[in-house]
């Protein structure tokens, strides 16, 4: 059974080693312990039989336009130890993610991802609502997610993802 928890200072190593297995490189992993030091950090890790087995991100994202009075967060990364895929833990990462952060205000998620996964949490073409990345993707992959309805109502904005992404 697999069990999702906040990440806490001891699941370090197990979220590098996770990230660098999931993404066939160390950039992932080290993003996250650049996000972890510079940001509003909210990691989750996933464990199964006490082994750390995936882990997910999330951290404040701004808007240009300035939005100050809509608090949104973007996912990223999530990784799952490749043995491990496919078998509901990323599942089960995103949706406690969501509830995290509905826990603490956040109002919205963005996300740069497959645009045949996140729709089943409720993502959708952040186009939708008046938003674009500040980075060069096709339109569907960039996606958004209101969990406080109408929260994105009228944003026409640039999202803007803290400056550690480009590191």
């Amino acid at each position: 059974m697999v069990t999702v928890r906040p990440e806490q200072p001891e699941d370090i190593p197990a979220v590098r080693r996770v990230n660098e297995a999931a993404f066939g490189q160390p950039d992932e992993a080290e993003l996250v312990d650049r996000l972890r030091a510079q940001t509003d950090y909210l990691g989750l890790v996933a464990t199964l039989d006490g082994e750390v087995v995936g882990h997910i991100a999330f951290t404040p994202v701004t808007f240009d336009p300035p939005r100050p009075d809509l608090a949104a967060r973007g996912l990223a990364p999530m990784a799952v130890l490749p043995e491990h895929q496919r078998t509901g833990v990323g599942t089960a990462l995103v949706r406690r993610g969501l509830d995290a952060c509905r826990q603490d205000g956040t109002q919205a998620v963005v996300v740069l991802g497959h645009p045949d996964y996140y729709p089943r949490y409720g993502f959708k073409p952040s186009a939708t609502f008046g938003l674009a990345s500040r980075y060069d993707v096709p339109a569907e992959v960039f996606m958004a997610l209101e969990l406080e309805p109408g929260a994105l109502a009228e944003v026409d904005s640039v999202v803007q993802y803290h400056d550690a992404f480009g590191e």
